[in-house]
Protein backbone atom coordinates (compact mmCIF):
# COMPACT_ATOMS: atom_id res chain seq x y z
CA UNK A 1 0.00 0.00 0.00
CA UNK A 2 1.41 3.44 -0.87
CA UNK A 3 0.64 7.01 0.08
CA UNK A 4 0.10 9.87 -2.37
CA UNK A 5 0.18 13.61 -1.76
CA UNK A 6 -3.21 15.07 -2.70
CA UNK A 7 -3.74 18.49 -4.16
CA UNK A 8 -6.48 20.70 -2.70
CA UNK A 9 -8.62 19.92 -5.74
CA UNK A 10 -8.11 16.17 -5.43
CA UNK A 11 -8.86 16.25 -1.73
CA UNK A 12 -12.09 18.14 -2.36
CA UNK A 13 -13.09 15.61 -5.01
CA UNK A 14 -12.51 12.71 -2.67
CA UNK A 15 -14.43 14.33 0.17
CA UNK A 16 -17.27 15.20 -2.15
CA UNK A 17 -17.52 11.63 -3.36
CA UNK A 18 -17.81 10.47 0.21
CA UNK A 19 -20.64 12.94 0.73
CA UNK A 20 -22.39 11.83 -2.50
CA UNK A 21 -22.42 15.30 -4.04
CA UNK A 22 -22.75 15.41 -7.79
CA UNK A 23 -20.27 18.10 -8.76
CA UNK A 24 -17.39 16.56 -6.85
CA UNK A 25 -18.22 13.12 -8.23
CA UNK A 26 -17.76 14.54 -11.70
CA UNK A 27 -14.29 15.82 -10.72
CA UNK A 28 -13.37 12.52 -9.10
CA UNK A 29 -14.34 10.69 -12.27
CA UNK A 30 -12.18 12.83 -14.51
CA UNK A 31 -9.11 12.62 -12.26
CA UNK A 32 -8.90 9.34 -10.41
CA UNK A 33 -12.03 7.25 -10.82
CA UNK A 34 -14.53 5.90 -13.29
CA UNK A 35 -17.86 6.07 -11.46
CA UNK A 36 -20.75 3.81 -12.48
CA UNK A 37 -24.27 3.91 -11.07
CA UNK A 38 -26.52 0.97 -10.23
CA UNK A 39 -30.07 0.79 -8.93
CA UNK A 40 -30.98 -2.71 -7.79
CA UNK A 41 -32.97 -4.68 -5.25
CA UNK A 42 -30.59 -4.85 -2.28
CA UNK A 43 -33.40 -5.41 0.21
CA UNK A 44 -36.80 -7.06 -0.05
CA UNK A 45 -38.21 -10.13 -1.75
CA UNK A 46 -35.81 -9.97 -4.73
CA UNK A 47 -32.73 -8.85 -2.81
CA UNK A 48 -30.63 -11.94 -3.53
CA UNK A 49 -30.72 -11.10 -7.24
CA UNK A 50 -29.30 -7.63 -6.66
CA UNK A 51 -26.83 -8.57 -3.93
CA UNK A 52 -25.37 -11.53 -5.79
CA UNK A 53 -25.10 -9.68 -9.12
CA UNK A 54 -23.45 -6.76 -7.32
CA UNK A 55 -20.98 -9.07 -5.58
CA UNK A 56 -19.94 -10.69 -8.86
CA UNK A 57 -19.52 -7.33 -10.59
CA UNK A 58 -17.45 -5.91 -7.74
CA UNK A 59 -15.25 -8.99 -7.87
CA UNK A 60 -14.29 -8.17 -11.46
CA UNK A 61 -13.94 -4.44 -10.84
CA UNK A 62 -11.80 -5.01 -7.74
CA UNK A 63 -9.63 -7.37 -9.77
CA UNK A 64 -8.89 -4.80 -12.48
CA UNK A 65 -8.45 -2.04 -9.90
CA UNK A 66 -5.78 -4.13 -8.15
CA UNK A 67 -3.96 -4.28 -11.49
CA UNK A 68 -3.93 -0.48 -11.87
CA UNK A 69 -7.43 0.16 -13.13
CA UNK A 70 -8.23 1.57 -16.55
CA UNK A 71 -5.70 4.20 -17.56
CA UNK A 72 -4.67 4.41 -13.89
CA UNK A 73 -8.24 5.16 -12.86
CA UNK A 74 -10.11 2.82 -10.57
CA UNK A 75 -13.68 1.73 -11.27
CA UNK A 76 -16.23 2.53 -8.58
CA UNK A 77 -19.69 0.95 -8.64
CA UNK A 78 -22.12 3.13 -6.72
CA UNK A 79 -25.18 1.02 -5.86
CA UNK A 80 -28.51 2.32 -4.58
CA UNK A 81 -31.32 0.13 -3.28
CA UNK A 82 -34.68 0.28 -5.06
CA UNK A 83 -36.32 -2.75 -3.42
CA UNK A 84 -37.41 -3.86 -6.93
CA UNK A 85 -39.87 -0.94 -7.07
CA UNK A 86 -40.03 1.23 -10.22
CA UNK A 87 -40.67 4.56 -8.44
CA UNK A 88 -37.65 4.11 -6.20
CA UNK A 89 -35.57 3.10 -9.21
CA UNK A 90 -36.56 6.26 -11.07
CA UNK A 91 -35.58 8.37 -8.06
CA UNK A 92 -32.24 6.56 -7.81
CA UNK A 93 -31.62 7.02 -11.52
CA UNK A 94 -32.19 10.77 -11.34
CA UNK A 95 -29.77 10.96 -8.44
CA UNK A 96 -27.09 8.93 -10.22
CA UNK A 97 -27.43 10.96 -13.41
CA UNK A 98 -27.15 14.18 -11.40
CA UNK A 99 -24.00 12.79 -9.81
CA UNK A 100 -22.56 12.53 -13.33
CA UNK A 101 -21.84 8.80 -13.44
CA UNK A 102 -20.19 7.64 -16.65
CA UNK A 103 -22.79 4.92 -17.19
CA UNK A 104 -25.61 3.04 -15.49
CA UNK A 105 -24.70 -0.59 -14.89
CA UNK A 106 -26.46 -3.76 -13.83
CA UNK A 107 -30.00 -2.62 -13.10
CA UNK A 108 -32.04 -5.58 -11.87
CA UNK A 109 -35.48 -6.19 -13.32
CA UNK A 110 -37.83 -5.24 -16.13
CA UNK A 111 -40.19 -2.80 -14.36
CA UNK A 112 -37.30 -0.96 -12.74
CA UNK A 113 -35.28 -0.78 -15.97
CA UNK A 114 -38.34 0.50 -17.82
CA UNK A 115 -38.72 3.24 -15.20
CA UNK A 116 -35.12 4.27 -15.88
CA UNK A 117 -35.35 4.10 -19.67
CA UNK A 118 -36.76 7.59 -20.43
CA UNK A 119 -34.35 9.13 -17.91
CA UNK A 120 -31.12 7.65 -19.26
CA UNK A 121 -32.31 8.22 -22.82
CA UNK A 122 -32.97 11.92 -22.24
CA UNK A 123 -29.70 12.38 -20.34
CA UNK A 124 -27.72 10.38 -22.95
CA UNK A 125 -26.19 8.07 -20.33
CA UNK A 126 -25.18 4.55 -21.43
CA UNK A 127 -27.24 1.78 -19.80
CA UNK A 128 -25.29 -1.44 -19.61
CA UNK A 129 -26.18 -5.06 -18.78
CA UNK A 130 -29.62 -4.78 -17.20
CA UNK A 131 -30.75 -8.08 -15.66
CA UNK A 132 -33.79 -8.47 -17.87
CA UNK A 133 -34.61 -10.14 -21.16
CA UNK A 134 -37.66 -8.01 -21.98
CA UNK A 135 -38.15 -7.02 -25.61
CA UNK A 136 -39.43 -3.61 -24.51
CA UNK A 137 -35.87 -2.71 -23.53
CA UNK A 138 -34.45 -4.00 -26.82
CA UNK A 139 -37.02 -2.86 -29.36
CA UNK A 140 -37.16 -0.24 -30.65
CA UNK A 141 -33.37 -0.03 -30.78
CA UNK A 142 -31.84 2.38 -28.25
CA UNK A 143 -28.23 3.33 -28.94
CA UNK A 144 -27.56 3.78 -25.22
CA UNK A 145 -28.76 0.35 -24.04
CA UNK A 146 -26.42 -2.67 -24.18
CA UNK A 147 -27.49 -6.21 -23.28
CA UNK A 148 -25.08 -8.97 -22.27
CA UNK A 149 -27.77 -11.60 -21.57
CA UNK A 150 -30.09 -13.31 -24.05
CA UNK A 151 -33.74 -12.26 -24.25
CA UNK A 152 -36.78 -13.86 -22.66
CA UNK A 153 -37.81 -14.78 -26.21
CA UNK A 154 -34.60 -16.82 -26.51
CA UNK A 155 -35.24 -18.50 -23.15
CA UNK A 156 -38.90 -19.21 -23.87
CA UNK A 157 -38.07 -20.69 -27.25
CA UNK A 158 -35.61 -23.15 -25.71
CA UNK A 159 -38.04 -24.13 -22.94
CA UNK A 160 -40.98 -24.66 -25.30
CA UNK A 161 -38.83 -26.47 -27.85
CA UNK A 162 -37.53 -28.85 -25.22
CA UNK A 163 -41.01 -29.58 -23.88
CA UNK A 164 -42.69 -30.04 -27.25
CA UNK A 165 -39.85 -32.21 -28.53
CA UNK A 166 -40.73 -34.52 -25.65
CA UNK A 167 -44.37 -34.47 -26.75
CA UNK A 168 -45.41 -32.26 -23.81
CA UNK A 169 -47.73 -29.62 -25.24
CA UNK A 170 -50.13 -28.80 -22.41
CA UNK A 171 -48.23 -25.89 -20.90
CA UNK A 172 -49.41 -23.41 -18.28
CA UNK A 173 -47.82 -20.11 -17.26
CA UNK A 174 -47.44 -18.66 -13.76
CA UNK A 175 -46.27 -15.06 -14.03
CA UNK A 176 -45.62 -11.91 -12.06
CA UNK A 177 -48.34 -9.35 -12.75
CA UNK A 178 -46.13 -6.54 -14.06
CA UNK A 179 -43.93 -5.67 -17.03
CA UNK A 180 -41.52 -8.53 -16.30
CA UNK A 181 -44.15 -11.20 -15.99
CA UNK A 182 -46.06 -10.00 -19.01
CA UNK A 183 -42.85 -9.91 -21.07
CA UNK A 184 -42.23 -13.54 -20.13
CA UNK A 185 -45.83 -14.54 -20.77
CA UNK A 186 -45.68 -12.91 -24.20
CA UNK A 187 -42.44 -14.74 -24.98
CA UNK A 188 -43.89 -18.14 -24.00
CA UNK A 189 -47.13 -17.42 -25.86
CA UNK A 190 -45.22 -16.55 -29.04
CA UNK A 191 -43.07 -19.66 -28.79
CA UNK A 192 -46.20 -21.78 -28.39
CA UNK A 193 -48.00 -19.97 -31.22
CA UNK A 194 -45.28 -20.91 -33.71
CA UNK A 195 -46.27 -24.50 -32.93
CA UNK A 196 -50.01 -23.72 -33.15
CA UNK A 197 -50.38 -24.02 -29.38
CA UNK A 198 -51.42 -21.70 -26.56
CA UNK A 199 -51.13 -21.74 -22.74
CA UNK A 200 -53.75 -24.05 -21.27
CA UNK A 201 -54.08 -21.79 -18.20
CA UNK A 202 -52.37 -18.87 -16.49
CA UNK A 203 -52.06 -17.54 -12.95
CA UNK A 204 -50.52 -14.39 -11.53
CA UNK A 205 -48.77 -13.06 -8.44
CA UNK A 206 -48.09 -9.46 -7.45
CA UNK A 207 -44.51 -8.14 -7.57
CA UNK A 208 -42.70 -8.50 -4.21
CA UNK A 209 -45.39 -10.90 -2.97
CA UNK A 210 -45.40 -14.63 -2.33
CA UNK A 211 -49.19 -14.87 -2.02
CA UNK A 212 -49.82 -17.41 -4.78
CA UNK A 213 -53.14 -18.84 -3.57
CA UNK A 214 -55.24 -17.36 -6.38
CA UNK A 215 -52.84 -18.65 -9.03
CA UNK A 216 -52.74 -22.26 -7.89
CA UNK A 217 -56.37 -23.28 -8.43
CA UNK A 218 -56.78 -22.43 -12.16
CA UNK A 219 -53.40 -23.84 -13.09
CA UNK A 220 -53.76 -27.11 -11.21
CA UNK A 221 -57.34 -27.53 -12.46
CA UNK A 222 -56.19 -27.23 -16.11
CA UNK A 223 -53.82 -30.18 -15.61
CA UNK A 224 -50.87 -28.90 -17.65
CA UNK A 225 -47.93 -31.27 -18.02
CA UNK A 226 -45.57 -28.36 -17.34
CA UNK A 227 -45.83 -24.88 -15.85
CA UNK A 228 -43.45 -22.12 -16.96
CA UNK A 229 -42.79 -19.68 -14.13
CA UNK A 230 -41.99 -16.01 -14.79
CA UNK A 231 -41.33 -14.72 -11.30
CA UNK A 232 -38.69 -14.02 -8.67
CA UNK A 233 -37.48 -16.78 -6.38
CA UNK A 234 -39.76 -16.19 -3.37
CA UNK A 235 -43.00 -16.34 -5.35
CA UNK A 236 -41.79 -19.14 -7.62
CA UNK A 237 -40.78 -21.27 -4.65
CA UNK A 238 -44.10 -20.58 -2.93
CA UNK A 239 -45.96 -21.60 -6.08
CA UNK A 240 -44.06 -24.88 -6.47
CA UNK A 241 -44.81 -25.83 -2.86
CA UNK A 242 -48.48 -24.80 -3.04
CA UNK A 243 -49.10 -26.50 -6.39
CA UNK A 244 -47.58 -29.75 -5.20
CA UNK A 245 -49.61 -29.58 -2.01
CA UNK A 246 -52.71 -29.18 -4.21
CA UNK A 247 -51.84 -32.40 -6.02
CA UNK A 248 -49.96 -31.12 -9.09
CA UNK A 249 -47.42 -33.67 -10.32
CA UNK A 250 -46.10 -32.02 -13.47
CA UNK A 251 -42.89 -30.18 -14.32
CA UNK A 252 -41.79 -26.65 -13.37
CA UNK A 253 -39.67 -24.51 -15.71
CA UNK A 254 -38.29 -21.08 -14.79
CA UNK A 255 -36.57 -18.33 -16.77
CA UNK A 256 -33.17 -17.16 -15.54
CA UNK A 257 -34.35 -14.05 -13.70
CA UNK A 258 -35.84 -16.26 -10.98
CA UNK A 259 -32.48 -16.37 -9.19
CA UNK A 260 -31.38 -19.98 -9.38
CA UNK A 261 -29.45 -20.37 -6.14
CA UNK A 262 -32.01 -18.39 -4.16
CA UNK A 263 -34.74 -20.64 -5.59
CA UNK A 264 -32.75 -23.76 -4.71
CA UNK A 265 -32.21 -22.47 -1.17
CA UNK A 266 -35.91 -21.66 -0.76
CA UNK A 267 -37.10 -25.06 -2.03
CA UNK A 268 -34.52 -27.34 -0.44
CA UNK A 269 -35.39 -30.97 -1.08
CA UNK A 270 -38.60 -29.88 -2.80
CA UNK A 271 -36.53 -28.37 -5.61
CA UNK A 272 -35.53 -31.69 -7.13
CA UNK A 273 -36.33 -31.67 -10.84
CA UNK A 274 -37.22 -27.97 -11.10
CA UNK A 275 -35.70 -26.59 -14.33
CA UNK A 276 -34.22 -23.13 -14.91
CA UNK A 277 -33.02 -21.71 -18.23
CA UNK A 278 -29.69 -19.88 -17.96
CA UNK A 279 -28.20 -17.01 -19.95
CA UNK A 280 -24.64 -17.29 -18.63
CA UNK A 281 -22.37 -20.34 -18.44
CA UNK A 282 -22.44 -22.55 -15.38
CA UNK A 283 -20.43 -21.06 -12.50
CA UNK A 284 -19.48 -24.60 -11.47
CA UNK A 285 -18.16 -26.34 -14.61
CA UNK A 286 -14.43 -25.71 -14.89
CA UNK A 287 -14.34 -26.93 -18.47
CA UNK A 288 -15.19 -23.33 -19.45
CA UNK A 289 -12.54 -20.64 -19.37
CA UNK A 290 -14.80 -17.93 -17.94
CA UNK A 291 -15.81 -20.25 -15.10
CA UNK A 292 -12.20 -21.03 -14.26
CA UNK A 293 -11.40 -17.32 -14.23
CA UNK A 294 -14.47 -16.60 -12.09
CA UNK A 295 -13.57 -19.26 -9.54
CA UNK A 296 -9.95 -18.14 -9.44
CA UNK A 297 -11.07 -14.55 -8.84
CA UNK A 298 -13.24 -15.75 -5.93
CA UNK A 299 -10.27 -17.56 -4.38
CA UNK A 300 -8.20 -14.38 -4.56
CA UNK A 301 -10.87 -11.78 -4.03
CA UNK A 302 -12.99 -12.51 -1.01
CA UNK A 303 -16.34 -13.81 0.14
CA UNK A 304 -18.41 -14.25 -3.04
CA UNK A 305 -20.73 -17.23 -3.50
CA UNK A 306 -20.33 -18.88 -6.89
CA UNK A 307 -23.80 -19.00 -8.43
CA UNK A 308 -25.54 -17.92 -11.62
CA UNK A 309 -26.41 -14.44 -10.35
CA UNK A 310 -22.88 -13.62 -9.21
CA UNK A 311 -21.54 -15.14 -12.43
CA UNK A 312 -23.78 -12.81 -14.43
CA UNK A 313 -22.49 -9.81 -12.49
CA UNK A 314 -18.88 -10.92 -12.96
CA UNK A 315 -19.35 -11.54 -16.68
CA UNK A 316 -21.16 -8.22 -17.21
CA UNK A 317 -18.34 -6.37 -15.46
CA UNK A 318 -15.69 -8.20 -17.50
CA UNK A 319 -17.45 -7.23 -20.73
CA UNK A 320 -17.78 -3.64 -19.54
CA UNK A 321 -14.07 -3.49 -18.69
CA UNK A 322 -13.22 -4.54 -22.25
CA UNK A 323 -15.58 -1.85 -23.51
CA UNK A 324 -13.73 0.74 -21.40
CA UNK A 325 -10.39 -0.37 -22.86
CA UNK A 326 -11.79 -0.14 -26.38
CA UNK A 327 -13.18 3.30 -25.62
CA UNK A 328 -9.81 4.58 -24.50
CA UNK A 329 -8.08 3.08 -27.50
CA UNK A 330 -10.53 4.66 -29.93
CA UNK A 331 -10.51 8.06 -28.25
CA UNK A 332 -6.78 8.45 -27.58
CA UNK A 333 -7.26 7.85 -23.88
CA UNK A 334 -10.18 10.26 -23.43
CA UNK A 335 -13.07 8.49 -21.75
CA UNK A 336 -16.51 9.97 -22.33
CA UNK A 337 -20.01 8.57 -22.58
CA UNK A 338 -19.81 8.86 -26.35
CA UNK A 339 -16.44 7.12 -26.56
CA UNK A 340 -17.78 4.39 -24.27
CA UNK A 341 -20.69 3.73 -26.64
CA UNK A 342 -18.27 3.59 -29.57
CA UNK A 343 -15.92 1.31 -27.65
CA UNK A 344 -18.70 -1.11 -26.77
CA UNK A 345 -20.03 -1.11 -30.32
CA UNK A 346 -16.61 -2.21 -31.58
CA UNK A 347 -16.55 -5.36 -29.43
CA UNK A 348 -16.27 -8.60 -31.38
CA UNK A 349 -15.23 -12.03 -30.15
CA UNK A 350 -15.18 -13.33 -26.60
CA UNK A 351 -14.50 -12.48 -22.98
CA UNK A 352 -13.05 -15.46 -21.18
CA UNK A 353 -14.26 -17.66 -24.02
CA UNK A 354 -17.83 -16.33 -23.75
CA UNK A 355 -18.91 -14.88 -27.09
CA UNK A 356 -20.06 -11.26 -26.99
CA UNK A 357 -20.64 -9.24 -30.14
CA UNK A 358 -21.94 -5.67 -30.36
CA UNK A 359 -22.25 -3.45 -33.41
CA UNK A 360 -23.65 0.01 -34.17
CA UNK A 361 -26.96 -1.61 -35.13
CA UNK A 362 -27.10 -4.52 -32.66
CA UNK A 363 -26.63 -4.17 -28.90
CA UNK A 364 -27.70 -7.69 -27.96
CA UNK A 365 -24.29 -9.09 -27.16
CA UNK A 366 -25.25 -12.71 -26.55
CA UNK A 367 -28.00 -15.17 -27.30
CA UNK A 368 -26.52 -17.93 -25.15
CA UNK A 369 -29.16 -20.07 -23.41
CA UNK A 370 -28.86 -23.48 -21.78
CA UNK A 371 -30.91 -25.50 -19.32
CA UNK A 372 -30.13 -26.41 -15.73
CA UNK A 373 -31.93 -28.45 -13.06
CA UNK A 374 -32.10 -28.25 -9.28
CA UNK A 375 -30.98 -31.44 -7.58
CA UNK A 376 -32.87 -31.08 -4.30
CA UNK A 377 -29.75 -30.76 -2.15
CA UNK A 378 -29.05 -27.09 -2.90
CA UNK A 379 -27.02 -27.79 -6.01
CA UNK A 380 -27.65 -27.07 -9.70
CA UNK A 381 -26.58 -29.19 -12.65
CA UNK A 382 -26.60 -28.51 -16.38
Amino acid sequence: MHSTRLSRRQFSAGMGAALLTGASLARAQSETRIVLGQSAALTGAASQLGLQFQAGAKLAFDQVNAQGGIGRRTIELRSLDDGYEPDRCAENTRRLINEDVLALFGYVGTPTSLAAQPLFTQAKVPFFAPVTGAESLRQPFNRLAFHVRASYADEAELIVRQLTNLGLDRIGVFYQDDAYGKAGLDAVTRALATRKLAPVATGTVARNSANVTAAVAPLVAAQPVAIVQIGAYAASAAFVLAARKAGYGGKFYNVSFVGTQALADALGANGAGVVVSQVVPSPYQQSRQITREFQEAIKKGGNVQANYSSMEGYLAARVFIEGLRNAQAHASGKLTRESLVAGLESMRGSVGGFTVNFSPSDHEGSRFVEMSMLTGDGRVRT
